[in-house]
């Protein structure tokens, strides 16, 4: 493991020498954010030694240096999921790449469903706190002792400072931002009705299929991460509707405006 990330990062210092000081992960309908890069080096995962391949709609598989508001950024456009058939190391070898490679700070964004009642598509919600419901946690094995202590303290995994200086943002441009849990599923099937209440007891307000390893492998390399939800689709037992991928990405989409525009400020503050 330890010659694949020497490798990796000697590849992409080689294709941008500069630190970045940011880390983005951008999820399903939001690619669209990296346009926004200026000066753009981009390297599709294909040609990137040891990194896995993106094979869902929506992520097109391209790592992205280049400046957001005069600031080096590095961003993901498209991301790995566990349910594709890759292991939790293969989930999260980017997120320490990316940390290793000098980040400060990670921001995720992803799209989820709505769990809260209160909520309509195309609304933000700020990550506060997750719930891990995957079957593997991605520290699961030998500690790398160089990455983080064996037992990392997940009390407040998703920075306050950051959280806050986000939602001020949010309302400053009048964004639509919610704060709220999180609860990360395998996938790729959608809840059925009862998966919805019982995600709602338990404490959900949105759910999705990915972030919450990419978190727990940050918070271990004591990496400060901020992670925003784009309602795609709302999962209510009371309403009947018909999901599919394709309106989750097209719904991510129309949220992609709003999104980018808490992003852009984030990092200029």
């Amino acid at each position: 493991m330890r010659e694949n990330f020497t490798e990796t990062l000697d590849f992409l210092r080689s294709k941008f020498p500069t630190l970045p000081k940011a880390g983005i992960i951008l999820g399903s309908g939001l690619g669209n954010f990296s346009s926004r890069i200026e000066g753009p080096i981009e390297i599709p995962y294909s040609e990137i030694p040891n990194f896995p391949q993106s094979t869902v709609e929506g992520h097109s598989g391209t790592l992205i240096f280049g400046t957001l508001k005069n600031i080096p950024v590095v961003a993901m456009s498209g991301r790995f999921h566990f349910y594709e058939g890759y292991e939790m190391d293969k989930v999260t070898f980017p997120v320490r790449v990316l940390k290793l490679l000098g980040i400060d700070f990670l921001v995720i964004s992803n799209a989820a469903g709505g769990l809260n009642p209160s909520f309509q598509v195309g609304d933000l919600m700020i990550i506060q706190d997750h719930i891990d419901l995957f079957p593997y946690n991605p520290l699961r094995g030998k500690n790398e002792d160089d990455f983080g202590v064996r037992f990392p303290d997940m009390s407040e995994p998703f920075d306050m400072a950051l959280r806050k200086k986000a939602l001020e943002i949010a309302v400053k441009n009048n964004i639509l931002a919610h704060s709220g849990v999180y609860a990360g599923v395998q996938g790729p099937k959608l809840e059925t009705r009862a998966e919805m209440r019982y995600l709602r007891i338990i404490g959900a307000d949105a759910v999705g299929m990915s972030t919450v390893p990419e978190v727990i492998v940050a918070r271990h390399m004591d990496l400060p991460v901020i992670a925003v939800s784009a309602i795609t689709n709302l999962c209510i037992p009371q309403e009947k509707q018909h999901f599919s991928h394709d309106g989750v990405v097209d719904a991510a989409q129309k949220a992609e405006a709003s999104l980018s525009k808490l992003v852009e400020e984030l990092l200029q503050s």
